[in-house]
């Protein structure tokens, strides 16, 4: 009986090999995936009280990060509305001041001017004032003119306080004002809360932790008979923590998922407000909500402060637990 000639294997590079390797690997990474999820839906009211719990830790500073960036983006718009005054001396006629408003309008720095004569002036306090009356019985107007110059909106204050003072040492000009310590007052407290909302989101990052591992530690507690059959036949510690690292996973998912629909619902709630401040202002300015990377950063961040506390639970507990 002859014998049947085998064909030569085929050159083994290494990838037929490495290939169901890692078939094998993300099939067993799904199977505990949809399976934690499965753990968690047989409890729903547990798994929704502590999601929503991490919901609310992760939405405090995101809030406060979205109401910092609006008020930052609004004092940008009021940053457009600085002005400076540039009160006349009495001596200057309407022609020079004229001559003298055409040759601010093409300085550097100047965005717009804007002239308002003595007889102007006088008719816009006769009409703001009330005392219309009164004004009668002066002889002469005392009101200077004024030359009203908005800087570039693009400078740095530093650079429009710098403008200013130049342009108090023109000849023709009596005196300059620049109302702008109100908003750099602002900035200055932006900059405390910007700075709290980073400590803040530090101190419920750690918040987040510790309720996911407490979580896990009960759940660790509740299958500790079954860690211990797996450690007798043999298990490694990798896939013993798997299942809690999904459920840290899925704790955190869930949690950023109930943030952005809590953010979501207070801009819901605040736009229509703040559309109408808005508008009492001359403004067409509206709430901005988060952007694609901030909501991206709070299901991230959700989901890493979830795998973090398990992975720390687990890390603290698996090594307690040994067969007798």
């Amino acid at each position: 009986m002859s014998r049947r000639k085998r064909k030569p294997a085929p050159p083994r590079d290494g990838s037929e090999s490495r290939m169901p390797l890692l078939s094998r690997l993300a099939h067993g990474h799904a199977q505990v995936l949809v399976f934690t999820l499965g753990q968690l839906s047989i409890k729903p009211l547990g798994t929704f009280l502590t999601a929503l719990v991490i919901g609310i830790t992760l939405a405090m500073p995101a809030g406060l990060h979205l109401l910092v960036k609006n008020l930052g983006t609004l004092s940008h718009s009021w940053e457009r509305s600085l002005q400076a005054s540039l009160f006349l001396r009495e001596d200057v006629d309407d022609a020079q001041a004229q001559a003298l408003s055409q040759k601010l309008r093409t300085r550097p720095g100047i965005d717009q001017v804007r002239y308002i004569s003595r007889d102007e002036a006088m008719a816009q306090f006769r009409e703001h004032s009330g005392f219309g009356e009164a004004l009668d019985i002066l002889e002469t107007n005392p009101l200077p003119a004024v030359i009203v110059v908005f800087p570039d909106p693009k400078q740095t204050p530093t650079t429009i306080e710098l403008l200013v003072d130049s342009l108090a040492k023109l000849p023709e000009v009596d005196q300059a004002t620049l109302d702008q310590q109100w908003l750099q007052r602002l900035y200055a407290i932006l900059e405390i809360v910007r700075r709290g909302v980073l400590l803040l989101a530090a101190l419920l990052a750690a918040a987040v932790v510790v309720v996911v591992g407490n979580t896990i530690r009960l759940d660790i507690e509740n299958r500790r008979d079954e860690i211990v059959v797996m450690k007798l036949v043999g298990a490694p510690d990798g896939f013993i923590r798997r299942p809690f690292l999904y459920t840290g996973f899925w704790y955190g998912l869930s949690g950023g998922l109930i943030a952005l629909i809590l953010i979501s619902a207070a801009l819901i709630a605040v736009a229509d407000p703040a559309a109408r401040l808005s508008g009492l202002y001359d403004s067409d300015y509206r709430v901005a909500g988060l952007s694609f990377l901030g909501l991206l950063s709070v299901l991230g961040g959700g989901i890493a402060l979830g795998w973090l506390g398990a992975f720390w639970t687990v890390s603290r507990h698996l090594s307690k637990i040994e067969p007798t």
